[in-house]
């Protein structure tokens, strides 16, 4: 009897796995069936060329030429980039056209990579204006009548020496650099270094130096300006020489090298976007700007192109919108004087290398043309004769 109960039991565990195995077999038959997920599909490839408009991003395609930029921008932004005389930046320079942007020697748009313009306002610029104490009255004080008036908030004045009168006087942003008085490769380029550090600390778009001998045309300059974006890499000028310049390289290496490369002069005036001016920080920032200019033993201006151009490898965008008191003033065209950026005078040597412009004012008045300019900007200053204007043809 034992026997017989441990032989049922046997069967009855027998049939117990089986049953379980069974089960085990038909789970995954009874469960619903799972809603199938679409995995995402690889993007085609599409060849480009240099002649394609737009990348997938619709922006304007790296590479592609100035006026299929400019073309592609047109619907998006409403008005083709007009220059200051009303013909389009597709120009280059000529002598007959003197006032537009011409583009570098081996570079298919004027800005590649642009892609927008910036919406900008007088507030987003930085504008310093390099002197030295001696010159406060003679040249400053004419500067702060004219063009800073329309722009003080914007405008720092870079010096060597405190004038707290001046500065109660005009309300002018006077900043004391505590660099040499002396017109030397050295004095100039510790009052850059200044000016650079300040301008990133105030965080503003766009950087753009003149001389205390300077008209800046605010009007023009935010034109200018506004055919850029701030964050890309943009350095505007005008060289002072007609080939690119040549120096010792002493920075990328230990020895020395022969490195060329094209700068805007000072004394005409220059402009760096905020993009490219971060990237200058490594030879520019907190007194770098000093050695490195003592490494290449050139002035300010030559050490900002060539950081520019030959460390960042950032080709000078060259305007001929910018003048300074080296080039002859009298042969700029009088209907064009008011469409420039920036204008000079000629100094003690040449006092009658003047814009040949005339309205309300004699050359006794105002030997250095500024006034005049300025009155046919701003013909509702009280100070400015009420005249008609008029050019000298």
């Amino acid at each position: 009897m034992h026997i017989a109960s441990v032989g049922v039991s046997k069967v009855c565990f027998l049939f117990s796995l089986s049953l379980c195995g069974l089960l085990l077999l038909l789970i995954p038959a009874l469960q619903p069936k799972a809603h199938q997920v679409d995995l995402p599909q690889p993007r085609p490839q599409v060849k480009t060329s240099p002649n394609t408009l737009q990348n997938s991003t619709g922006r304007p395609a790296r590479g592609a030429s100035l006026t299929t930029v400019l073309n592609t921008n047109t619907e998006k932004l409403g008005a083709a980039i007009k220059a200051e005389n009303g013909n389009d930046y597709r120009e280059t320079y000529s002598e007959e056209n003197s006032n537009t942007v011409s583009i570098p020697e081996g570079q298919d748009s004027i800005f590649p990579g642009f892609t927008s313009h910036d919406l900008l306002e007088l507030k987003d610029i930085f504008i310093a204006v390099k002197t030295t104490r001696k010159y406060h009255k003679s040249r400053l004080e004419l500067l702060i009548q004219t063009w800073i008036s329309q722009a003080k908030e914007q405008t720092y004045i870079f010096t060597d020496g405190d004038d707290k009168e001046l500065r109660i006087r005009t309300g002018a942003n006077i900043i004391n650099t505590n660099c040499s008085a002396a017109h030397t490769r050295q004095a100039l380029c510790c009052k850059m270094s200044v000016e650079y550090d300040k301008f990133i600390e105030s965080k503003k778009k766009w950087f753009c130096h003149v001389d205390d001998d300077n008209y800046v045309i605010l009007p023009s300059l935010l034109r200018l300006l506004s055919s850029y974006h701030h964050s890309q890499d943009v350095y505007l000028g005008r060289p002072s020489l007609d080939h690119p310049i040549e120096a010792a390289e002493r920075v990328k290496t230990d020895g020395l090298m022969s490195v060329k490369f094209w700068f805007a002069t000072g004394g005409a005036g220059f402009c760096i976007s905020r993009g490219l001016g971060l990237k200058m920080s490594p030879w520019a920032s907190l007194g770098n700007f000093i050695s490195t200019a003592e490494k290449i033993r050139l002035p300010d201006d030559c050490t900002i192109g060539y950081i520019i151009e030959a460390l960042l490898e950032v080709t000078l965008i060259h305007t001929h919108l910018f003048h300074s008191h080296l080039e002859n003033l009298q042969k700029l065209p009088t209907n064009n004087v008011l469409e420039q950026v920036t204008l000079s005078y000629g100094g003690y040597e040449n006092r009658r290398n003047v814009v040949s412009i005339v309205a309300g004012f004699s050359l006794v008045e105002d030997p250095t043309r500024f006034k005049t300019v300025h009155c046919l900007l701003y013909p509702e200053t009280d100070w400015c004769p009420k005249l008609k204007r008029r050019l000298k043809n």
